[in-house]
């Protein structure tokens, strides 16, 4: 299975994917290109030092969002992958290319949707929100992307505890080493061995 890994910042997602991918926890797997909407964002570099193709398509470059939607579609669509995942990618996906990828498409959420998710709810807003609400587990879910904000069909969550004396600095951090680094390879391993299907807008894993 070919995938694109599409980031906009730090790539510390990528990075657990990548290493898992060596490590043969990820099966069948390769990285076909990883794309940022960011030239300045480290996950291009840590493509770079993984000899994984980089490239940088932002929306600076582009009089309209239109435009801008267009030719990352156009960009992506030159690899020919089987799986797009969003591991930190802070741009709403266009209608277009979630009509193109239907349940190809995969996302990192670092809460238990439906809580602490939506429109607003990204980085460390997440985790500010959870804190503040005094909620007592949080965690990670990964799901596939459809045309509303974090509403895809759920593919696997983890569970994560929230301690005493959290910051949302420490919470993020522990979410990520806990969750999200496992699932979301996790995840990739499953549609790469054909895992899993989606019926009636719920995702169904084999065993």
């Amino acid at each position: 299975m070919k995938i694109a890994v599409c980031v906009s910042g730090g790539g510390t997602n990528l990075q657990a994917i990548i290493d898992k991918i060596n490590s043969g926890e990820i099966h069948d797997t390769e990285i076909g290109v990883v794309i940022s909407n960011n030239a300045n964002a480290y996950a291009l570099e840590r493509a770079k030092n993984a000899g994984i193709e980089a490239v940088c398509v932002s929306p600076k470059d582009f009089p309209t969002r239109e435009d801008f939607n267009d030719a990352f579609l156009r960009k992506l669509n030159t690899y020919n992958v089987d799986l797009v995942v969003l591991a930190g990618f802070l741009v709403v996906i266009p209608k277009e290319m979630i009509r193109q990828y239907r349940n190809r498409i995969i996302n990192i959420h670092p809460s238990l949707i439906p809580s602490f998710c939506g429109t607003g709810y990204y980085g460390l807003k997440v985790h500010e929100g959870v804190l503040s609400r005094g909620v007592k587990v949080t965690g990670a879910t990964c799901h596939f992307v459809d045309e509303g904000t974090d509403t895809g069909p759920i593919i696997l969550q983890k569970a994560v505890e929230v301690k005493e004396g959290d910051t949302p600095e420490i919470l993020q951090r522990r979410v990520m080493e806990e969750a999200e680094w496992i699932i979301m390879p996790q995840a990739i391993d499953l549609i790469a061995r054909g895992k899993v299907s989606v019926e009636s807008g719920h995702v169904h894993i084999r065993e």
